[in-house]
């Protein structure tokens, strides 16, 4: 069976390849790694620079299922030249293929050995390129799930510190408090946004000024501490508490007028354990601003 998979990959006409692409995720790891092994990988590439959107899902679906669970894998996938392929599909006007794109982004860049040369590719512009997409629209919009794996292929990116600085200068912030601001802020969507920027604050200054300045910033991050899930609140608690501790006198005050403690309070209470420790932190902070705005809320408690 790997003797005919491979020969109809790299010699069979276009029909053959799609159907010895699609039986890829069919195989065993090892069966999987034998083919990769034999150089499958190059003519799978090929097939993504073809015209043909069944070639295209097909040599897709195929390099997903290699990369899975494989870093070796993962690595050679890069190393065959796939990212500026890639790249280019992410801009193509099928709302499918950029999903699938998308999410074989997500896989390559969650390998460390890949991070810079993604990111070298010019990647991280295109990427938050898809965030500023409209989710729900067929007409060239883009969906919400290629999103969410944008956002956690940024946060892939992100955990290599070096390319904090062009993540941040890409202009991601913007898209992302735009995305946590006008979506459900107990959805995944939400959740990988905020996630994703409270770590680009934690390791950069610039970012977590940019954030501090944007008006509708400290509402959002108050909204998600009344509305969130557990994890979205313990992520929104975080950024405010760096917001305070970066300018104290400067944004006390705005987070006081957001209607902060209500939420900060319940936090502190019934908050994950990280979440409980920081909501505590943050009130020192606000108590220290204004003694009776904490105990105006304290006694309503």
């Amino acid at each position: 069976m790997e003797d005919l998979l491979v020969d109809s990959v790299f010699n069979g006409d276009r029909e053959a390849q799609i159907q010895a692409a699609s039986q890829f995720g069919e195989l065993s790891s090892r069966q999987k790694q034998k083919l990769v092994e034999r150089g499958v990988i190059v003519p799978l590439v090929s097939m993504l620079r073809s015209q043909d959107y069944e070639a295209i899902e097909s040599a897709l679906l195929s390099l997903l299922s290699l990369a899975f669970g494989s870093e070796r894998n993962k690595i050679r996938i890069v190393e065959s030249g796939v990212v500026p392929v890639l790249l280019e599909l992410i801009q193509c006007e099928s709302e499918a293929l950029i999903e699938l794109t998308v999410a074989a982004m997500l896989i390559l860049s969650s390998c460390a050995a890949n991070k810079l040369a993604i990111a070298s590719s010019g990647a991280i512009q295109l990427i938050v390129g898809i965030l500023n997409g409209d989710p729900g629209n067929n007409n060239g919009g883009t969906s919400i799930q290629a999103k969410i794996d944008a956002i956690a292929t940024l946060h892939n990116l992100s955990t290599c510190h070096q390319l904090i600085p062009p993540i941040v200068s890409s202009g991601v912030i913007y898209p992302l408090l735009q995305i946590i601001h006008g979506s459900e802020k107990s959805s995944e969507l939400a959740e990988k946004a905020i996630a994703l920027l409270e770590n680009i604050v934690s390791l950069s200054e610039n970012a977590l000024q940019e954030i501090a300045a944007t008006g509708c910033a400290i509402r959002a991050f108050v909204e998600i501490i009344e509305e969130g899930s557990l994890q979205c609140k313990e992520h929104a608690v975080s950024i405010l508490l760096m917001i305070c501790q970066s300018g104290r006198d400067r944004y006390r005050g705005s987070i006081l007028r957001e209607g902060v403690m209500p939420g900060l309070l319940q936090l502190s209470v019934d908050g994950t354990w990280r979440a409980k420790n920081m909501a505590r932190e943050l009130l020192l902070l606000l108590r220290d601003c204004s003694g009776l705005w904490f105990e105006k809320y304290t006694i309503k408690a």
